[in-house]
Formats: C-alpha cells, sequence, structure tokens
C-alpha cells in the first residue's frame, strides 16, 4: 500500500449496479447540443452558423484565450442553430445544436501524428490542444495548460485511477477493457516529461483492474507502475492523491506542480492516447448511470451534446417515485433541474435517486461533534466556516479560516450527524468571496480612471 493522507470518510461505494456492467455504445440521438463551454476557461467562440454542414471530429468552437480549449463536433450533419441552451451549471449557455445525418462522415482534421515516438513535449503539447482535451474526471481544466505550466517543474506524474466517488464505475471499466489506451496514454505522458515511472494511483476495491493494467505493462515493457491505495474518499482528489503516493504535501494556494507532481485523471490518459494514435478528439464520453432511481443501471459511451434524457431512456427509463437528479457523484456532483441538459467533457455521472436514498433534516442544528474537523481532508475546520458564513462574515471564512483552500469534497457533510448543507454553504460562500474580489477590483481600476 502508498501512504494515506488526512482525514477522508468511507462512505458505502454504491457501485456494484454497475462494477460488472460492460460499457455499452449508446446510439447517437438525432439532435446533439454541444455547449461552447465545457473546461475552466474562457468560453469558445463558434465557428460554424445555422445551415453549415459539419463533420465528426470537426473543430466547431474556437478557444477564447490560453486557458481554454477547442470544442469539436461530436456527429456529422447539419448545424440546426447557434443559440443559449440549458447549462447542467444552471442558466443558459451559448451552444452549437447539429441535426444527425447518422453518416458520420469523419472530418479531414482527423489525422494520427506520423511519429509518436519522436514528437517532442511541444509537440504532445500541441496535439492536446487541438483535440481539446481537459480534465476528464469532472475538473475540467485545459490539459494542455495543464502540461506546458508542468515542463521543467514536474518530476512525478501520477495518473489519477482511484474514482473514490460512490457509484462512478466508468474509469474502472475503461482500465479493465482499454488498458492499451491507459498504459499508451501514460507511456507518452512519461516520454513528455522525460521521467523513468509513470504512476498510476488505483484504489484497493479495483484490484481486477490494477492486475489487467499490470499484464498489458509486462507485455508491453511501459514505464508505468501501479500503485495500489487504500479505499478511501477523496483519494483522487489532487493534494491527496500527490500525498499519498509522493509522499509531498501542496502549500496552501499552491497546485501540484509546485510540489514537483502534474496529476492527469485515466480518462485524459486515454483521450491523448487517441489523440495521438487516432487523430480524434474529444467528442465522445463514458458516463455512470445509477441511482436507485434508475431502472437498470449502465455504463455508456455517448456523443458529447446527448441530452441526459436519452441515457435515462436507455437504462430503462426511472422510478416514478424519482424526485432528484445529480450530474456527477453524490459528494460533488450537481443537481439538475432539466433532462434536457447535454452530457459534457465533464459529465462521469447521472445519478437518479428515488425512496429514502437521500435524507433532509427540516432545521438541521450544530452539536459541536467536531467530527467534520476531523474528516476534512485540507485540515480545515468546517465547523467554524459554516458558523461565520451563517453570519455573513466573509473576511473571517477567507482569512482566519482559509475558507477558500476547500476542495468541496463533500466529507464534511457526509459526516455530519445534523445533516447541515456544510459543502453548499461553502461553494456558495466563496463564490461570494470571489464575487467581492471582483467588485474591489473593479472599484481600484475606477479610481485608477479619475486619478488619471
Amino acid at each position: 500500500m502508498a501512504q494515506s493522507f488526512f482525514g477522508g470518510v468511507h462512505p458505502d461505494d454504491k457501485k456494484s449496479a454497475t462494477r460488472a456492467k460492460p460499457i455499452e455504445t449508446l446510439e447517437a440521438p438525432a439532435e446533439v447540443v454541444i455547449p461552447m463551454s465545457m473546461h475552466i476557461g474562457a468560453p469558445c467562440k463558434p465557428l460554424v452558423a445555422k445551415g453549415d454542414t459539419v463533420q465528426l471530429g470537426q473543430r466547431i468552437g474556437e478557444p477564447g484565450g490560453f486557458v481554454s480549449a477547442p470544442i469539436h463536433a461530436s456527429v456529422s450533419g447539419t448545424v440546426k442553430a447557434v443559440e443559449p441552451r440549458p447549462s447542467s451549471m444552471g442558466g443558459k449557455v451559448l451552444s452549437v445544436v447539429i441535426e444527425n445525418d447518422f453518416q458520420n462522415t469523419i472530418s479531414g482534421e482527423v489525422k494520427p501524428v506520423a511519429d509518436p515516438g519522436g514528437m517532442t513535449p511541444e509537440e504532445l503539447v500541441e496535439v492536446v490542444r487541438n483535440a481539446g482535451i481537459v480534465g476528464l474526471g469532472g475538473a475540467t481544466f485545459p490539459t494542455h495548460v495543464k502540461i506546458s505550466s508542468a515542463l521543467g517543474k514536474a518530476d512525478y506524474v501520477i495518473i489519477n485511477a482511484a474514482e473514490c466517488e460512490p457509484y462512478i464505475t466508468g474509469d474502472h471499466r475503461t482500465m479493465l477493457e482499454r488498458p492499451e489506451q491507459v498504459i499508451g496514454g501514460a507511456t507518452l505522458l512519461a516520454q513528455c516529461f522525460g521521467v523513468d515511472k509513470v504512476y498510476i494511483g488505483i484504489e484497493a476495491n479495483k484490484q481486477d483492474a490494477a492486475d489487467v493494467l499490470n499484464r498489458e505493462i509486462a507485455k508491453t515493457g511501459a514505464p508505468v507502475a501501479v500503485e495500489v491505495l487504500h479505499t478511501r474518499y477523496p483519494q483522487g482528489a489532487e493534494k491527496q492523491l500527490c500525498q499519498a503516493i509522493s509522499g509531498r504535501q501542496i502549500p496552501s494556494g499552491k497546485l501540484p506542480a509546485d510540489a514537483g507532481c502534474c496529476i492527469f485523471n485515466v480518462s485524459t490518459a486515454c483521450a491523448i492516447y487517441r489523440a495521438v494514435y487516432e487523430g480524434m478528439p474529444i467528442v465522445s464520453k463514458v458516463v455512470t448511470v445509477s441511482g436507485s432511481g434508475v431502472i437498470e443501471p449502465k455504463n455508456l459511451e455517448c456523443p458529447i451534446g446527448t441530452p441526459v434524457a436519452k441515457l435515462f431512456d436507455a437504462c430503462g427509463g426511472l422510478r416514478e417515485d424519482t424526485y432528484k437528479l445529480i450530474m456527477g457523484g453524490p459528494m460533488m456532483g450537481m443537481a439538475q433541474y432539466d433532462t434536457e441538459v447535454p452530457v459534457g467533457k465533464g459529465t462521469g455521472c447521472m445519478l437518479a435517486f428515488a425512496g429514502d436514498e437521500e435524507q433532509y433534516v427540516s432545521d438541521p442544528q450544530c452539536i459541536r461533534c467536531g467530527k467534520c474537523v476531523g474528516a476534512c481532508p485540507i485540515r480545515l475546520e468546517p465547523i467554524f466556516m459554516y458558523k461565520y458564513l451563517m453570519k455573513g462574515d466573509r473576511e473571517t471564512f477567507e482569512h482566519k479560516l482559509h475558507g477558500m483552500d476547500c476542495i468541496e469534497c463533500g466529507a464534511c457533510t457526509y459526516i455530519c450527524p445534523a445533516r447541515l448543507p456544510l459543502t453548499h454553504a461553502f461553494r456558495m460562500g466563496k463564490q461570494q468571496v470571489q464575487a467581492d474580489r471582483m467588485a474591489a477590483k473593479a472599484r481600484a481600476e475606477a479610481e485608477q480612471k479619475k486619478e488619471a
């Protein structure tokens, strides 16, 4: 076993419903809705207009800045509209709506790299950028930016295969069914960073996947090592995975690169492999569809832009008493208000809850047990962070309690016997602090203009 990290919880992994379910390919819908913002950073600018003909893999969204990633057509067909459509994050976002012609005509832009073994780091960065690859574990940070910022700094390259959130099994099935892509992507990253070994961190409850990867490593002689980790949430968080595998701790406010580490999700490694060896950008996503409200839970691979309603339909529909839908895992996912929201690059799971799977308390009261403090993997004090946010004291939350270091993992909410909405409060509090900062910056700039 590798090292451990601070705090954490041990929720029931709830993976049995889909653990043994192979990835099924979902038939592409008649219409896909592709948002122009599926990554952290500036939204993309549409390159197509209503009436245009597009092909599979064709670039349809141009990055809005360096911290951005291009977006590609996930089907071939005709652009039906370029307009705001419902977003999984709430509200609406500018989207390209494509009417599928079901021909799957591949764009001429889709070209594999002629000499993968001879690529320089800069060439790999460009391939990754052009393929629109982002963190596919849910973070959606543009991968080309991550690689560029870590070159020359990182001597530990880690593949995050922990998949520690309950219910989700897409990465597990990917490792079992596509080990050549996982190990091939890891090998490309080893070549890029010039390291002797790339480490794959995988939890002990996926030992079968670790065995499959080890057989692939032995067969190919790849510079990759599998590290089996303790099963504990949030094992897959960057700071925790870095500590568990390398023994290094990432300082407050810093990135893994500042500790000499660079971390990529296992699906991101597969995407890098496909971009290099097949030339195919991000056009599809493996999604686990599960929860007590789903009739037949499955792992489905679908085109980007597929309405989540189609995923539930492919799983036999939902129970009549379903009362909550979540995109993502139960610990960090976002509740959804519309089944027409599309699958994006960061969508790894769709959950439907029915019956008594999720329970609420109408008037939660803290009993000062301190369990949230012991569970926090960042060593924060959730009990006081919540108290001061409820008083509207964001200054104390930010500066004295270091609330902006919260990774919103949900461990404190899970462990709280009073069922306080801690993670939700911290997420909202951090957004308010960011808004305060932006307002202060705007005021300062306005003052400077007056003085000038």
